[in-house]
């Protein structure tokens, strides 16, 4: 196992490589792109700005929006975040709920109701 503390890696590249159970904490991963990856297992949490009484907290800082593209998030949950200004486009949807309640449904019930207020 190779433990590293304090690590500048700005600007890498790595290719073809596999980094397994690999546990990152405290870290800037800012501008970070993933390509062709298995994340199968992957726990991403406690990922944002600094929290309230963290050393580093500052409420006047924003964090700059993620980007998931072509990616197959099946089965996947998401629990207790920031969902604001999210875009969902072109997705499948099928079985996928929000609080239980599917979004189909939604979906179909919005629908309906701007066929209502159109005719």
């Amino acid at each position: 196992m190779i433990s590293a503390k304090r690590a500048m890696l700005d600007n890498s590249y790595f290719n073809d490589v596999s980094i397994k159970n690999v546990k990152i904490i405290n870290a800037n991963l800012s501008d970070l792109e993933i390509e062709g990856a298995q994340l199968g297992g992957a726990y991403i949490h406690n990922v944002g700005m600094p929290p309230k009484g963290h050393p580093m907290y500052n409420p006047d800082a924003k964090q700059r929006p993620l980007r998931f593209e072509d990616c197959n998030l099946e089965g996947s949950t998401i629990t207790n975040c920031d969902l604001s200004n999210v875009i969902i486009d072109d997705c499948n949807l099928a079985g996928m709920t929000i609080n239980g309640i599917l979004v189909e449904d939604l979906l179909k019930l919005y629908n309906e109701a701007q066929q209502g207020h159109r005719g």
